[in-house]
């Protein structure tokens, strides 16, 4: 059994159980201090018993697609080595410089070799140099940097 009653002073409607009757709550709208008032024929609201209420049954419809369904993971290309010439299309590899530091070490020379002997030196078409500036977030400073841009066939 719960009592309903408003607050008289933003008229928000309020619904608290019967056992809560002459304690004091805040309004949830207007924060005002409010005691709940005794339970009589007027603001008392009793629930149904829970056999009563029917029961609504919900048909759910599984999606259907005609023709096989897409992957919805794909799968990796196969490594330059395995690649027909034919199957290979340009593609673009970044690395910067700011990326490559370890523990107070330049590793970028070592990352660019690297990297490209696993491309392999038939498969690139070009290598650019390229500049580019960012804001540090702990000394709110704008740096320069640089890196290098890989084009290669894989």
């Amino acid at each position: 059994m719960d009592i309903v009653f408003t607050c008289p002073d933003c008229h928000q409607e309020m619904v608290v159980d019967a056992q809560g009757a002459g304690s004091e709550i805040e309004c949830p709208s207007c924060e005002l201090l409010l005691t709940i008032p005794e339970a009589d024929a007027a603001n008392v609201k009793i629930h149904p018993p829970a056999q009563t209420v029917a029961r609504e049954e919900k048909q759910f419809t599984v999606p259907s697609h005609e023709g096989p369904a897409e992957s919805l993971i794909t799968k990796s290309r196969p490594p330059l080595e395995t690649q027909k010439d034919g199957d290979k299309i340009l593609r673009i590899k970044t690395i910067r410089h700011g990326d490559c530091r370890e523990v107070g070490h330049d590793v970028f020379d070592e990352r660019v070799t690297e990297i490209l002997n696993q491309i392999g030196e038939a498969h690139i078409v070009s290598i650019n140099t390229i500049n580019y500036s960012y804001v540090d977030l702990a000394s709110k400073q704008q740096l320069n940097d640089f890196g290098v841009v890989i084009i290669y066939k894989g």
